[in-house]
């Protein structure tokens, strides 16, 4: 006796298409629908049973609901001259309204209950202008992660710290302009005992002041830098 034509609607039909790079997990998602008035067992077989993960592989689908099934690719190296000759075939047949254990209902089946579809396996690379575009959209994604308090904030973040980096280059030239000063005072005490020692003391003085300064100024930029990359 022939074997009954498959009840469940399956999205897509005939072929699970797998997209690179597979680097890492590739998913596809595999629809079933009942449009029966029964409850439907189902099962998900491979010919590749290690190098897929498939979520749920089992189950019953309700009398006019659907499901979606996870076909996980595991990640591998591949040769797009290797033709994939992996195939899934979903398999299903009436739930008996006193079903109370499914793997005894599969053990018990008998042939011409049982129904089958079949779906063949594609693998594909993105193409290179898939790619440009995929990374052109990045600065737009993630300024759009942004509301518009937060720029804002930034923007203002970023106009108090040019201002501070502003006082900071007039404070540096003020030093400047004072340390000339003492230098020009200390060569007109040279005759005094102690000039020397007064000389030392105010030239540390005047390169500590700078190095702070300018260690101030760095970190003021560094904030800048960090606050723009974010």
């Amino acid at each position: 006796m022939a074997r009954q034509e498959q009840v469940l609607q399956l999205e897509p039909p005939h072929e699970l298409k797998f997209r690179g790079p597979f680097t890492d997990v590739v998913t596809a998602t595999l629809k079933l629908s009942n449009p029966t008035d029964r409850n439907v067992c189902f099962k998900v077989k491979t010919t590749a049973p290690r190098r897929y993960c498939v979520r749920p592989n089992s189950g019953i689908i309700d009398a006019g609901t659907s499901i979606n099934v996870s076909v996980m690719l595991q990640p591998f190296d591949y040769d797009p001259n290797e033709k994939s000759k992996h195939k899934f075939m979903v398999q299903s047949m009436l739930a008996p309204y006193d079903m109370t254990d499914m793997d005894q209902v599969w053990k018990e089946a008998k042939p011409e209950e049982l129904m089958d579809s079949k779906l063949r396996c594609a693998f594909e690379l993105p193409l290179e202008n898939d790619k440009t575009s995929e990374l052109s959209s990045l600065p737009k994604s993630a300024s759009s992660s942004l509301d518009d308090g937060e720029v804002k904030k930034i923007m203002e973040e970023c106009k108090r710290l040019q201002m501070e980096v502003q006082r900071l280059r007039e404070e540096n030239k003020q030093i400047r302009e004072d340390d000339g000063l003492r230098k020009r005072k200390v060569t007109s005490m040279a005759s005094s005992p102690h000039s020397s020692s007064s000389q030392a003391m105010m030239k540390e003085e005047g390169l500590s002041t700078r190095v702070l300064a300018l260690c101030v100024l760095f970190f003021v930029i560094g904030v800048i830098i960090g606050k723009l990359a974010l």
